[in-house]
């Protein structure tokens, strides 16, 4: 059966039959579940006291490549929330060593590209044939995988082509982008070269997650709201739909995300994407039919409330929890470093109210 076909006949809905399998895959699938999963984006970080004594004697692309510890804050993070899926302890950035550009995690900077690409030489000197050096982080998911079974839904993941081209581009954070945009209207050609081969990679990395065990690849596109609609449509769109349709002939759903692109959300919709992440920026009712019923959405709790009174935090996990549309959502926000790990506990009880809102969405 066609899972985004909407008009297709819904599975049956006994108790038994909506807790077979994860209920987080479930969400993504818009099949029944008994209650709205959830998850943190941000899932193992510095508010865990695990997390920070780690830290201590490694840094993150350390703890990224090397597969047990890696598995370790993943693993940790998920039994200590009590969430539905685990999302794998990486980063967005792996993917650019392999491509031939080196980085670092500068205090107080961020991640900072060394050699940036900014010419047409660059571009064609960019690697596409060493992505077996990420199999770190598919030895990480293995480890994962085996630990939660069935339990709960294993998150793999990747940048947007958007995303990696504008952080090769630009050497580290922007706040106007004006290289990545000077090379998209100025050099054409080479700005589609470059997301050619970041696809090629990134295809690949995809696969060798999912063959370690991955159930879903999550799409991070972080700064594609640095685009209006029309540049995204002329620019970026195509990539990232290609990557889609590419991640979903391995099997597996596939979770779009973006940040501040309530312009967009129908434009990303039409990857195909089997969920469409939502910022918090936009109510989720308005999001929803934005990105239209043939696909599940993801979010799209503010991350400052779980830094804030239990009385917040869990005023914004009811909001979210609220039924005020017609099909399975999966539920997930930013932990931040300040975030006590029991107020992020408390998202679970408010989702569960929406059990019999899910049952019947699961039949239109």
């Amino acid at each position: 059966m066609d899972l985004t076909d909407k008009n297709a006949v819904a599975p049956e809905t006994t108790p038994s039959a909506i807790l077979d399998g994860s209920r987080f895959i479930r969400a993504c699938l818009r099949q029944p579940v008994d209650r709205t999963p959830v998850w943190f984006l941000r899932q193992a970080g510095r508010y865990m006291q695990e997390y920070r004594e780690i830290r201590k004697h490694h840094t993150l692309v350390e703890i990224c490549k090397q597969p047990e510890l890696a598995a370790e804050v993943t693993i940790t993070a998920a039994e200590k929330l009590g969430v539905d899926a685990a999302i794998i302890f990486a980063d967005l950035l792996l993917p650019l060593e392999p491509m031939g550009l080196d980085f670092e995690f500068q205090a107080g900077e961020g991640p900072v590209v060394h050699h940036p690409v900014r010419t047409a030489e660059d571009v064609s000197a960019l690697r596409t044939d060493r992505t077996g050096d990420l199999a770190y982080v598919a030895q990480s998911i293995e480890k994962v995988a085996a630990h939660f079974r069935d339990c709960l839904g294993v998150i793999g993941f990747c940048g947007a082509p958007y995303t990696l081209a504008s952080y090769m581009i630009e050497g580290g954070g922007s706040r106007n982008y004006i290289h990545t945009k000077h090379m998209m209207y100025s050099d054409p050609s080479s700005w589609r070269l470059l997301l050619d081969k970041i696809v090629a990679v990134l295809e690949e990395y995809c696969r060798l997650q999912v063959t370690a065990g991955a159930d879903v690849i999550q799409i991070f596109d972080s700064w594609v709201g640095s685009l209006g609609l029309a540049d995204y449509r002329q620019y970026a769109f195509e990539a990232s739909q290609r990557l889609v349709c590419s991640v979903q002939q391995m099997g597996v759903p596939v979770i779009y995300f973006g940040v501040e692109t309530a312009g967009l959300l129908t434009q990303m919709a039409a990857t195909g994407a089997d969920v469409i992440g939502l910022d918090w920026r936009q109510p989720l009712d308005v999001g929803w039919r934005a990105v239209g019923a043939g696909h599940a959405v993801q979010g799209n709790l503010d991350p400052s409330p779980s830094s804030r009174r239990w009385r917040f935090w869990s005023s914004a996990s009811r909001r979210f929890c609220a039924p005020r549309t017609a099909a399975p959502a999966t539920s997930s926000t930013s932990a931040t470093a300040s975030s006590p790990p029991r107020r992020l506990r408390t998202s679970r009880p408010w989702c569960a109210w929406s059990r019999s809102f899910r049952l019947e969405a699961g039949n239109g």
